[in-house]
This record gives structure tokens, C-alpha cells and sequence, in this order.
């Protein structure tokens, strides 16, 4: 039998890595909501045997802490609000000053742990002098969907970008539609941050010209783009998507956001279209998962997937001289087979109307949005809730990045008001 240091070690390590896994997942094409919840199971058994190990387990995770630590930072935080822990938290707060990357931990801990758990801290997060903790305050709100208060329109004034970027992102969360203005003054902040959180918010308050200034961030590669995208789709006139979309694939770097967003836009009348694209390797998957957004298909599940997969390969090389370090975006979906899904779609593509749009086969409808949310996956629950949200305009946003259970329980709700 191994040491009892040893099996701590072990849930310490597994605890770190499986969160990391979970951070990548919700925003995975491949996970759906029952997968986010074995993973979560996963996650909790591994801090329930740093629990039982009590000062031991925590001692080992805050030994391990660096500079780069995110997966640490997050179980050391789990146990010390558990527990408390004022000393450790402490500590932690230490940690973050100096160590920034590991907020993300950090926030991550915030979000999985029970409103009730964190509430009195946040309180003193909010109050704190330190950018760094009133962002941190203002992102628990955030992701717990909790309203916090006055305080509210005071960080959207904040000289520090970083706590105003965040508050226009939580207000948006928690739909504060009396802020509208003082978000709309940030649309044009030199901040780029800001400038999308500040628009991405006051758009899903129905905000028209914060539109204008998301096209931008959904046509250029990186970490906004796809939140762009889905906000744009969801709150767009069909006219101008359909303009918009046109110019997208056009353009040599266009084409595949432009496939995406024919995906969430959702008109058959692109299924041709898209069905060339699967031919062509670099856009092949992403043309397939675009299909399947719009019709529901499982290309796996009804055998319309490649059986012998082509020789490429998107992702950084084993050159150290390359310089293309990106990982491959679509390196979880299928291979579609391009003349199979031919036939599926003759033999099925009747039943689609022209002009109406679809996702996962369902006509773009509130109760369609909250199936998907139920059953779809992830990258497509995350345009659901954006489409939930303009049927729901002074609803809270719907979480999909928080653990499954509390996801759940919200759908739950969601249904029992339909």
C-alpha cells in the first residue's frame, strides 16, 4: 500500500489537471452537459480526499504553488474558503499579487464553490483598494449570476481597465438594462477589452449600434471572436448577417468564421455550400460542425464521418524554427464525409424550410434554445444561451461555463416557467 503523502499527492495532482481539462471543456465542442458533470464528479472526489486529508492536503497543494500554478491555485482556494480559512486566504491573496497568472485559479474556485460559501468575501473583495481583488469580486457576481448592487455603477467608472472591463462584462451577465448608459460611454474605450465587454454587454440589452462596433472582434481571430460571433447572430436583423456573411467568405482570412456563422445564422439554403467546404481539408471539420449546428445531424452516430482519415495536420509541428505555435481549433471534431452527407441531405434536406433558420434542426424559437442548453454541446450551447436571451431580455445570461449540477438546476427552473 502506498503512503498516505503519496495518495494525497495523487488527488492533489488529479485535482489540478482534471480542472484544466474542465476550463478547456466548456468551451469544447465535444462536451455536453452530462460530460461537464462526470468531469465535475471526477474533480470533487479527487478535493474530497484532499478534505479528508485535511491541513495535509492543503499544505501539499500551497507547497506546489508557482508562478504558473492555475490548477493549485484553484484547489488551494476550494479548501480554504471551505474552511474559512482566513490565514491561508490570505496567503493566497499573497500568491496572486505576485503571480498573476494565476487568477484563473483563482476564479475558478469562485465559480465552483456555493454562492453561500464565498458570499461574506466577496463583500470585502468588492471593498478593497486592489484592482486586482475588486475584479475578482465582480467576476464571482458574474459568474454566480448575483446582482451586486451600487457598487456596480462605481466600478463602471474605475480608472483601472481591468475592474471596468469586468464590471461591463457582469452587468451584462446580470442584464443591469439601468446601467445602459454608463456601459454605452466605454463602446469606443482604448482598451480593447473593455471596448468588447462594454458592447457585448449593452448588445444583449438590445443596443443596436454596439453591434457595429462586435463585427470587428467576430472577424479577427482571437479570444473574443466567438462570443462575438454568437452575440452578432443572435441579436443581428437576418439582412445584415446574411450581407455580412457574404463578405466573410469572401475574404482569404474570412472563410472560416464565415463558416461558423452560417452555422449559428442556420438557413438551409447554405447546406450546399457548406457540403463543398467539407472537401477541402482545412475547412473540412469546421464546415461539418457547422452542418451539424444547423440540422442536429450526428455525423458519428449516422456513419457520415471520413473511415480513413486524411494526413493533416493544423496544429504546431515538432520544429522548434516553426512559427505556427496555434493548436489546431478543430482538433475535437469529425472528419465529415462529404459525399455521404450528400445523400443524407437529399434524402432528408425536404424537410428544412428556406429562409427559416435552424439549430440542431429545431427552428430558432426560445424552447428550441432551451433543449439545446439541455442536450447539445458545448460550442452550441453557448449560442443557445445568447439566443435564450434575447426571448428572455431581462433574464440573467445563462451559465453555461458553471459546474453541471447548478446548470441543471437553472434548466430546471427554465422549464418549470415555461
Amino acid at each position: 500500500m502506498p503512503p498516505l503523502s503519496s495518495i494525497i499527492e495523487q488527488h492533489a495532482e488529479e485535482a489540478c489537471f482534471l480542472i484544466l481539462l474542465h476550463d478547456n471543456a466548456v468551451r469544447g465542442p465535444h462536451y455536453d452537459l452530462d460530460d461537464l458533470g462526470k468531469l465535475d464528479e471526477r474533480i470533487d472526489a479527487h478535493l474530497d480526499g484532499l478534505r479528508i486529508a485535511g491541513p495535509v492536503g492543503l499544505e501539499i497543494l500551497l507547497a506546489q504553488l508557482g508562478p504558473h500554478t492555475v490548477g493549485e491555485m484553484f484547489a488551494s482556494a476550494v479548501l480554504a474558503f471551505e474552511t474559512a480559512d482566513a490565514k491561508v486566504l490570505s496567503r493566497l491573496s499573497g500568491h496572486l499579487r505576485n503571480a498573476i497568472e494565476t487568477e484563473r485559479g483563482y476564479l475558478m474556485a469562485l465559480g465552483w464553490l456555493d454562492w453561500e460559501r464565498v458570499s461574506p468575501w466577496i463583500d470585502l473583495m468588492l471593498a478593497s483598494p486592489e484592482p486586482l481583488f475588486r475584479r475578482l469580486g465582480l467576476a464571482a457576481c458574474g459568474m454566480h449570476r448575483r446582482d451586486p448592487g451600487p457598487v456596480l455603477l462605481t466600478e463602471l467608472s474605475h480608472a483601472d481597465p481591468s475592474v471596468l472591463a469586468r464590471a461591463a462584462r457582469t452587468a451584462g451577465e446580470v442584464r443591469r438594462h439601468d446601467l445602459l448608459s454608463a456601459i454605452a460611454a466605454h463602446r469606443l474605450h482604448a482598451d480593447p477589452s473593455t471596448r468588447f465587454w462594454a458592447n457585448w454587454a449593452i448588445a444583449q440589452m438590445g443596443d443596436g449600434p454596439a453591434l457595429e462596433l462586435l463585427r470587428p472582434f467576430a472577424e479577427r481571430p482571437g479570444v473574443f471572436q466567438y462570443r462575438a460571433l454568437c452575440v452578432l447572430l443572435a441579436w443581428q436583423p437576418r439582412e445584415y448577417s446574411v450581407a455580412w456573411i457574404r463578405q466573410l467568405i469572401q475574404a482569404p482570412t474570412g472563410r472560416r468564421i464565415g463558416i461558423q456563422a452560417i452555422g449559428l445564422l442556420g438557413d438551409p439554403v447554405s447546406v450546399p455550400w457548406l457540403i463543398q467546404q467539407m472537401s477541402d481539408l482545412p475547412y473540412a471539420r469546421v464546415a461539418g460542425e457547422a452542418f451539424s449546428l444547423m440540422t442536429g445531424t450526428d455525423l458519428a452516430l449516422l456513419d457520415l464521418e471520413l473511415q480513413d482519415l486524411p494526413d493533416f495536420d493544423a496544429g504546431p509541428s515538432d520544429d522548434p524554427q516553426d512559427p505556427n505555435v496555434a493548436m489546431d481549433p478543430d482538433e475535437n471534431l469529425p472528419w465529415p464525409d462529404p459525399q455521404s452527407i450528400e445523400q443524407w441531405w437529399q434524402a432528408n434536406g425536404g424537410q428544412c424550410q428556406v429562409g427559416t433558420c435552424y439549430r440542431l434542426g429545431l427552428a430558432h424559437s426560445e424552447h428550441s434554445f432551451q433543449q439545446i442548453l439541455a442536450q447539445g454541446q458545448q460550442r452550441q450551447r453557448i449560442a443557445a444561451a445568447c439566443g435564450l436571451a434575447r426571448f428572455r431580455p431581462h433574464d440573467v445570461l445563462f451559465p453555461t461555463s458553471a459546474p453541471a449540477w447548478r446548470q441543471k438546476g437553472l434548466l430546471g427552473k427554465l422549464q418549470n416557467q415555461a
